[in-house]
């Protein structure tokens, strides 16, 4: 029977079967992205191994092998994947996602490219990468649909550099690094913090209607039905309502998971097909939600006395006890409380136990909210008359108010602890470099074995680019004192006095002039210590990792070779051994030299950086350049903090969402109240300021108690790891005025209902 007036009741009881269809609907669709984000980052995971170039490595070249070249770079703060391919015989293997390799000169690339490369804001990376596009890679080969690469092929890629690569196949078979228990601790919470208000979100949508379908159910006992069938009837009505609204939530997925920009604006890109959720988990929701509405429903109705003539609950309600809310939080804390300093010296957590101690916690926030509405309405009284509405309206029923806020309330407090955990463990996962942008702000280096006037070459093309005020380059080596013994060698370091100055406090120089570097400490390798006129060989067997002859010049250390202090450069990096002006070494040690740049920029000029970047592509394709900074973050840090950011801003957008559907069903509630204050003379303006203060004082006590709960957690979490209690009044400040911003823009929204239903014909009845 309960079904049959779920759809069958009219226009009132569709209206309301629709509602309640709809904010299920809304938890629903989060409850399936959400469970279905880790298999899409997994599978993300999967293809990036899957065309790794860790496995199949080879040292000699064989039918059945591929060099590759590592040819990253960035543009307009992109990174886009580069390869160069050259296959040493006809079974070297073929990337994943392409069907052939690419010719010498021809370009495969992902669509992305493709579109950045075609449109105008790729025109500077179209002279970086000048060659012809010969197809596209497959989704196979790439990470998600806005991912950036390409795969050059080449008939001149040598392996003399660490950054070319020979194989026999493509993959990743090591196994995948295990998060850090900070961050295993901080995914485990997000995923409890985003999860709770959708439970709280469908909790409040199984209950639309209830003062109407209580009257409803009194006019069932006055034919006969008895109390018991009555409270089953209301469930079968909660069960219809449920059941349309997991057909609606998994329509809203279908339509969400195709709007991945959402998640390309948060630098995340996912391909649709990925968010796909594990069988046992739709099983699950579609199991739970049903079941979910029934129970809230019977749990509602345990303090509703229906009667054939009418419903009690229109009277002095009861008051709502406190001791079984105060348990909740009590019941968290105790289940959290072992868990403190687990983490401080990176030790295991109890997942389950950790999950239990959150989920108390923020369930307290619900069930505190009611009775905190309740005990604060009771002591209000005077004010002007939209004040006096708002509060009489409250007190004769607060319990629909409170619960209409407890999404955005649990959302907060949720918020507020992982923003507290964030800024707890952040200094853990961004880690100074040692660089100093002060001196220069971009390198440019490469370990391609070129010869001494291709540094001097690329050194004068990278300075005359557009927007660079200076580039110091040097080039290095290694020498030993023997031929085949480069692991008890020392660095060979090559440049200008300028560049020299740049390593070493060095104050007379000329060119022919060679310093050695003092020496900061015992070398516990036991490595060679380069003296004056000690007899030594300039590159023994160095870079000979796949099978290329060394240069092997003899060469003495000049015996006027004064000691000077090193200095570390504007990269961090601190150099060793000897340095030399390109005088004072034979011409023929520097024909295999790796090289580095220290450039300076002019910030100002417009993309004084791609310029740099372009310079680096043309004079050399496997050139490596990066910006400098003095701190770098952890990149696994940033994928949480940015998986967090897409939860919360999708958590707050379907909360919005389902608080809007909420308000307007309270408000078809009260049409016929509402018509009769019309029909006495009440202005508009005092029914709009009476719906925000009914809105404004649940919120506000909700977004207290929402603060005072999220700090409580964020002090355990923050305990947890071992870090000091520590409040971020700005994050705090933050998430509330997003939450109490939600509301407010949800009241604004409903206020042109609201204005429909001012009007007198709203009496009329059949």
């Amino acid at each position: 029977m309960g079904v049959g007036f779920a759809v069958t009741g009219g226009r009132e009881g569709w209206t309301r079967t629709l509602l309640t269809a709809i904010g299920v609907g809304l938890g629903v669709a989060l409850l399936l992205l959400t469970t279905a984000i880790p298999g899409a980052l997994g599978a993300r995971d999967d293809r990036g191994r899957e065309r790794d170039e860790l496995s199949g490595r080879a040292r000699q070249a064989a039918p059945n092998t591929l060099l590759v070249g590592m040819a990253d770079t960035t543009y307009k703060g992109d990174e886009i994947r580069g390869r160069v391919l050259r296959p040493e015989g006809p079974r070297a293997p073929i990337p994943p996602g392409l069907s052939r390799l690419p010719a010498p000169g021809e370009m495969m690339v992902s669509p992305a490219l493709a579109d950045l490369l075609a449109s105008k804001r790729g025109a500077l990376l179209k002279e970086r990468l000048p060659y012809r596009t010969a197809g596209r890679i497959a989704d196979r080969g790439l990470i998600g649909p806005d991912d950036l690469a390409y795969y050059l092929g080449s008939d001149a890629l040598s392996g003399e550099s660490s950054s070319v690569v020979r194989i026999t196949a493509f993959g990743n078979d090591f196994p995948a690094e295990k998060l850090d228990p900070r961050l295993l601790l901080l995914v485990v919470v997000m995923f409890v913090v985003l999860l709770m208000p959708v439970a709280v979100l469908i909790a409040t949508a199984v209950r639309f209607g209830g003062e109407r379908r209580d009257r409803r159910l009194a006019a069932l006992r006055l034919v006969g039905a008895d109390a018991r069938t009555t409270r089953w009837i209301a469930a079968g009505e909660a069960l219809a309502g449920s059941l349309f609204g997991l057909l609606l939530g998994l329509g809203f997925f279908l339509v969400g998971r195709q709007m991945t920009d959402v998640a390309a604006a948060f630098d995340l890109s996912i391909f649709p097909g990925d968010l796909d959720p594990s069988v046992p988990l739709v099983v699950l929701v579609a199991l739970a939600v049903p079941a979910s509405a029934v129970a809230v429903t019977l749990f509602a109705l345990r303090t509703v006395v229906i009667e054939p003539l009418g419903v009690v609950r229109t009277g002095t309600p009861a008051r709502r006890r406190v001791w079984w809310r105060l348990s909740l939080p009590v019941v968290g804390v105790a289940l959290l409380f072992p868990m403190i300093r687990r983490g401080a010296d990176a030790g295991e957590f109890d997942q389950a136990q950790v999950i239990g101690g959150t989920v108390f916690l923020l369930v307290g926030v619900t069930a505190l909210l009611p009775w905190l509405v309740e005990a604060l309405v009771t002591r209000l009284d005077g004010g002007r008359v939209p004040w006096q509405l708002a509060v009489r309206r409250l007190q004769l029923g607060s319990g629909a108010a409170a619960r209409s806020v407890n999404g955005i309330a649990v959302a907060v407090a949720g918020a507020i602890a992982l923003q507290m955990l964030f800024t707890g463990i952040e200094n853990d996962y961004v880690k100074e470099t040692g660089q100093d942008p002060g001196r220069a702000q971009m390198s440019v280096s490469s370990d391609g074995q070129v010869g001494g006037e291709r540094v001097s070459e690329i050194t004068d093309r990278v300075r005359q680019t557009k927007g660079v005020r200076s580039a110091f380059g040097h080039a290095g080596t290694r020498i030993g004192d023997r031929a085949d013994d480069p692991t008890e060698g020392t660095s060979l370091t090559i440049g200008t006095c300028d560049a020299l100055r740049e390593l070493a406090r060095i104050e007379r120089c000329a060119d022919g002039d060679t310093f050695i570097i003092e020496e900061r400490g015992p070398d516990p390798t036991g490595a060679m210590k380069p003296t004056p006129g000690r007899q030594v060989v300039i590159d023994p067997s160095y870079g000979m990792s796949m099978g290329s002859a060394p240069a092997r010049t003899p060469w003495v250390i000049p015996a006027t070779a004064p000691t000077v202090p090193g200095r570390t450069d504007a990269s961090g990096m601190s150099y060793d051994g000897v340095l030399a002006t390109p005088g004072a070494v034979p011409v023929a040690a520097t024909r295999r030299l790796t090289y580095s740049l220290d450039v300076r920029i002019d910030p100002t000029v417009r993309d004084v950086r791609d310029l740099v970047r372009n310079t680096a592509a043309r004079v050399d394709p496997l050139s490596t350049v990066y910006d400098l900074a003095s701190t770098r973050e952890s990149r696994r840090f940033a994928n949480v903090r940015t998986a967090l950011f897409i939860g919360t801003a999708v958590v707050l957008l379907l909360i919005g969402a389902s608080l809007l559907v909420t308000m307007l069903e309270q408000l078809r509630e009260r049409r016929k109240l509402l018509s009769v204050l019309v029909a006495f003379g009440t202005r508009r303006s005092t029914l709009s300021w009476s719906i925000l203060y009914q809105t404004a004082i649940p919120v506000g006590l909700g977004l207290v108690l929402a603060a005072a709960t999220g700090v409580g957690l964020g002090a355990a979490l923050l305990g947890m790891v071992g870090r000091p209690f520590a409040v971020d009044w700005s994050g705090i400040a933050s998430m509330t005025g997003i939450g109490a911003g939600v509301v407010l823009l949800v009241t604004a929204l409903s206020l042109p209902p609201l204005w429909r239903l001012m009007r007198p014909d709203g009496l009329r009845t059949e």
